[in-house]
C-alpha cells in the first residue's frame, strides 16, 4: 500500500481553505474523543467502504485515473490565516476506498470539514465532481509545515490508509510508517485485522505554535480507540502519542463476523518497513545496488537495561519471532547504514529514511515485543512490522490506556545507543562444511581505548539446534571497530530456524549491544 501511495505524492500538493457546517460549543480533548469511542464500541462496527460512492470504487477508477485529481493549491486549511502548520486532504477513491471525516477545533469549539469537490482539480474526469456527494469525506491529509527553510513549507507527515501514518524531520525522506494499532499481525492462524481511523479533530494552532494536536477514532471489527497525537517537528520530530482502546464484545464482534476468534496480539506502538536485501542478506537479487531496505535492523532496550540489535532479513516463508519484553524502555526500527555509497540509488533514498525510536509512557507491565518478516522479491511492498503486546488484554468495554513518544530521527542529533552493532554479514565457511560464518562488527567509545594486546572477548551462543564452533575477534584498523567471527554449524537434518547471540565484553563488563540473530535454513 505504502509504495502506492509514495508515488501518490507525484498527484499534486493539496491546499485547502475550510468550509463548514455551523461550530459546536465543545472542548475537544482524550476524554471527549474517548467518551465517543466507548459509545460506538457498543455497537457492531460498519465499515466506512459501504459509504464511499460507486463512482470511486476500484471498478471505476484506476490507478491512472485517481492520478489525474488534483488539490488545489490555493485551498488549504488555514493558509488564509497564514499559520505555520497546514493540511492537505486527499480524494478518496482507488484504493483509499474508507472515507474519514474530518473536524476542525479551537479551544472552545469543533465543526465538520465537509468534503468539498471545488477543492479538486479533476483533470480529465469530466463530470465526477457532481457524482461525489459532499458527505463522502476524505481519504486522509498530509500536514505541511516549515520543517527544512523558515520561508518554504515542507511535508511534515501524511496519515492515509487505515490507521497507517508517516512523519519526517528536517532533512528526511520517507522509508517506514507507523500504525495506531496491529491486531493479530503475523498470526498462523487467523487473518490480520486492520483498524481503521475513521474520524479526525484538527487543532487549529496560534500563529506561533511550534506543535500541532491532532485527535482521532480508531474503529475496528474488534475493537474502538481514542487517539491523541502531538506534533513536534524538528531535525528530529517527535510524536507523543496517548490513547484509550476499547474491546467489543464477542456478540458485537460476531454480528459482523461469526467466524471471528478472539484477539490474540493487541500491538501497540507498531511500525511496518521495507527490507529487501542487505550486507547480511545471503541470496542478492540481480540488482545494480548493493543494499535496498528503508532500515536495516530492531533494536530494544529491555526493562533490565539490556539493549540488543537483531539485523533485519528477507526470509523464504514468513517469520514471526517474540522476544519476552517486561517493563519494556524502547524499542525501534532504524536505518543504521547512512552512506550513499551503500545503495547507489539516486532515486530512492534510503541514506535519508528516519529511523523510529519508540518510547513507552510510564511502566507497561508484562508483555512481549514481536518482530513479524515477510517474504518480498522487491521494494515496493513493505514486509517488515515490529510491535509491543501486553501479556494481559482488557475486558471488553473496559477502559485501556497507553501512551508512548516517536522519534523519527536520523540520529545526528539524537543518540540513542552508542556502543553498537554497525554490521552484519553472513557467508560460508570453507572449513567447516555446511556451517554458517557470521562477521559482526562492533563500534562505539567504550571500545575506542581497547588495544590489540588486550582485545575484547566475543561471548555467544546459539539454540541446541546448532552449535558454535568457532569464535574470535579481530581488530579492524581500517574502520576502527572490533570485528566479531562466528562460525554456526547446524545440527544434522536440522530444519528449523537457529537462534544466535553475542556480546563483546572486557573483563567482566558488555561494552555495547547485544547482537541476536534468527538464521533460517535455505
Amino acid at each position: 500500500m505504502w509504495r502506492f501511495y509514495s508515488l501518490l505524492f507525484l498527484v499534486g500538493n493539496l491546499l485547502a481553505t475550510t468550509v463548514v457546517s455551523a461550530a459546536e460549543s465543545a472542548e475537544v480533548n482524550l476524554d471527549y474523543v474517548a467518551r465517543l469511542a466507548l459509545k460506538r464500541a457498543q455497537e457492531p462496527f460498519h465499515s466506512p467502504r459501504a459509504d464511499l460512492p460507486k463512482v470511486l470504487q476500484q471498478d471505476n477508477l484506476n490507478y491512472d485515473k485517481y492520478r489525474e485529481i488534483r488539490f488545489r493549491r490555493d485551498q488549504a486549511l488555514w493558509s488564509k490565516d497564514n499559520l505555520p502548520f497546514r493540511i492537505e486532504f486527499f480524494h478518496p477513491g482507488y484504493i483509499y476506498n474508507e472515507p474519514v471525516h474530518m473536524n476542525e477545533f479551537t479551544l472552545t469549539h469543533t465543526q465538520p470539514i465537509r468534503f468539498v469537490q471545488d477543492f479538486f482539480d479533476y483533470g480529465k474526469l469530466t463530470g465526477l465532481a457532481q457524482q461525489v456527494p459532499a458527505k463522502t469525506g476524505y481519504a486522509g491529509f498530509r500536514v505541511l509545515y516549515p520543517l527544512n527553510q523558515t520561508n518554504q513549507l515542507d511535508e511534515l507527515g501524511s496519515f492515509l490508509g487505515a490507521s497507517y501514518f508517516r512523519l519526517l524531520g528536517k532533512g528526511q525522506h520517507y522509508g517506514q510508517s507507523a500504525r495506531g494499532l496491529a491486531v493479530d499481525s503475523g498470526e498462523n492462524d487467523r487473518p490480520e485485522e486492520f483498524p481503521i481511523f475513521t474520524d479526525w479533530w484538527l487543532g487549529k494552532p496560534n500563529g506561533d505554535d511550534t506543535e500541532l494536536r491532532l485527535y482521532a477514532i480508531l474503529d475496528s471489527v474488534s475493537c474502538v480507540g481514542a487517539y491523541e497525537f502531538l506534533l513536534r517537528p524538528g531535525e528530529t520530530t517527535v510524536c507523543d502519542v496517548d490513547a484509550v482502546l476499547y474491546l467489543r464484545t464477542t456478540n458485537t464482534i460476531q454480528a459482523v463476523n461469526p467466524n471471528r476468534k478472539p484477539i490474540d496480539t493487541i500491538g501497540l506502538a507498531p511500525l511496518t518497513s521495507m527490507f529487501w536485501f542487505g550486507k547480511n542478506s545471503e541470496h542478492k537479487p540481480d540488482d545494480y545496488r548493493t543494499e535496498v531496505h528503508d532500515t536495516d535492523g530492531l533494536l530494544v532496550q529491555m526493562g533490565n537495561g539490556e539493549v540488543f540489535w537483531r539485523p533485519l532479513d528477507n526470509p523464504t516463508k514468513l517469520r514471526h519471532q517474540i522476544f519476552n519484553a517486561p517493563d519494556i524502555r524502547g524499542f525501534g526500527l532504524l536505518q543504521r547504514e547512512r552512506k550513499f555509497s551503500a545503495y547507489q540509488d539516486m532515486f530512492n533514498l534510503y541514506s535519508l529514511t528516519p529511523s523510529v525510536w519508540i518510547e513507552p509512557h510510564g511502566n507497561w507491565g508484562e508483555g512481549s515485543l514481536h518482530l513479524v518478516e515477510l517474504s518480498t522479491t522487491y521494494e515496493g511492498l513493505d514486509n517488515i512490522v515490529a510491535f509491543w503486546d501486553p501479556k494481559n488484554k482488557p475486558a471488553p468495554l473496559q477502559p485501556f490506556r497507553f501512551g508512548y513518544t516517536m522519534k523519527w530521527t536520523r540520529e545526528t542529533d539524537l543518540k540513542i545507543s552508542a556502543n553498537k552493532v554497525i554490521a552484519t554479514r553472513v557467508g560460508v565457511d570453507a572449513k567447516f562444511p555446511g556451517a554458517r560464518q557470521f562477521v559482526i562488527d562492533f563500534d562505539g567509545p567504550n571500545l575506542d581505548g581497547v588495544t590489540s594486546g588486550q582485545p575484547p572477548i566475543a561471548i555467544a551462543n546459539c539454540s541446541s539446534n546448532a552449535a558454535i564452533v568457532q569464535n574470535y575477534v579481530v581488530r579492524n584498523a581500517d574502520a576502527g571497530t572490533w570485528r566479531v567471527f562466528l562460525t554456526m554449524q547446524p545440527n544434522a537434518g536440522n530444519h528449523a530456524a537457529v537462534d544466535l547471540r553475542c556480546t563483546l565484553h572486557t573483563g567482566a563488563d558488555v561494552v555495547g549491544e547485544t547482537w541476536t540473530y534468527q538464521w533460517s535454513p535455505p
